[in-house]
């Protein structure tokens, strides 16, 4: 039969273990959290990027050319 403090060494290396786990396993979310809030920023700016191409070649068409204001 195992003595006293054996278990207690025992319980306590799993209790760090435990500990170890979950402290991973907050780190691995936290971490999944800040690629998808960075991902979504990336696709926010592709659209406001798109979004301002969109109006540069409206105004584009309707307005004359550097060329055509300096009369070449």
């Amino acid at each position: 039969m195992p003595s006293v403090s054996h278990r207690l060494t025992r319980l306590g290396a799993l209790g760090a273990c435990a500990a170890l786990l979950v402290t991973a396993a907050a780190g691995c979310s936290t971490t999944q959290e800040k690629a998808e809030r960075q991902q979504a920023q990336s696709k926010h700016i592709l659209e406001a990027r798109t979004e301002r191409q969109k109006q540069k070649r409206k105004h584009g068409k309707d307005q004359p050319g550097k060329q055509d204001e300096k009369g070449s």
